[in-house]
């Protein structure tokens, strides 16, 4: 009795952490679940090109030794790591949507950080900075469901100057750094609504 209840126990777990890696659904029969290594495959296919991309875009290089050693080095990282970007329950045409609305987004991004690089020039040789400048924390709860939703928020963040994301919890709880009250006041704002528009798709 003790055996198989042991037993029981440990093939629930397995189950659990095989779904956890995002490689099976544990209440999915055995017979219909994908394997792992047609999974890993899947996730290769999806992420080399995408990988292979920013290679070029990068890397500036077209000669053969660079095409090849990046055709390599891509091809290294997209077979053993792709599976962290796509598992077993990605949808290509989902993920396709997601692509396309991340790229529009990137414009704009680049747009708010060169208007954030100005407000913070203007602050730093402003004769009265000490003044102007008002260190403070904002705290918020994003509307952001998903991991990868909330990660770019918080990286969107850091990466506009005058702001700097210090924590995110689980439910999605902000604490930003921001050096002056113009720089907090736009948070969460319209960055979370464009990332909304990005992640939170059907």
């Amino acid at each position: 009795m003790f055996t198989r209840d042991a037993k029981n126990i440990s093939e629930e777990g397995r189950k659990r952490q095989e779904a956890h890696r995002g490689e099976v659904d544990p209440d999915q029969p055995l017979a219909e679940r994908p394997k792992g290594r047609a999974n890993r495959l899947r996730a290769f296919y999806y992420t080399f090109p995408f990988f292979m991309v920013f290679w070029i875009i990068f890397s500036g290089k077209f000669d053969s030794f660079h095409l090849t050693l990046g055709v390599i080095s891509c091809a290294l990282v997209a077979y053993f790591s792709g599976d962290f970007l796509v598992n077993s329950q990605s949808n290509f045409k989902h993920d396709y949507k997601i692509f396309l609305r991340f790229a529009a987004y990137l414009p704009w991004l680049m747009w708010e950080i060169v208007k954030a690089n100005i407000h913070v020039m203007y602050l730093t040789l402003h004769p009265n900075a000490l003044e102007l400048m008002e260190p403070h924390l904002i705290r918020f709860r994003s509307i952001l469901e998903s991991d990868m939703a909330k990660v770019t928020f918080a990286n969107s963040i850091t990466l506009t100057p005058g702001t700097i994301t210090v924590s995110v919890s689980n439910n999605g709880d902000f604490v930003v750094h921001a050096i002056d009250l113009v720089c907090g006041e736009a948070l969460p704002g319209e960055m979370e609504k464009q990332i909304a528009r990005i992640f939170e798709v059907e």
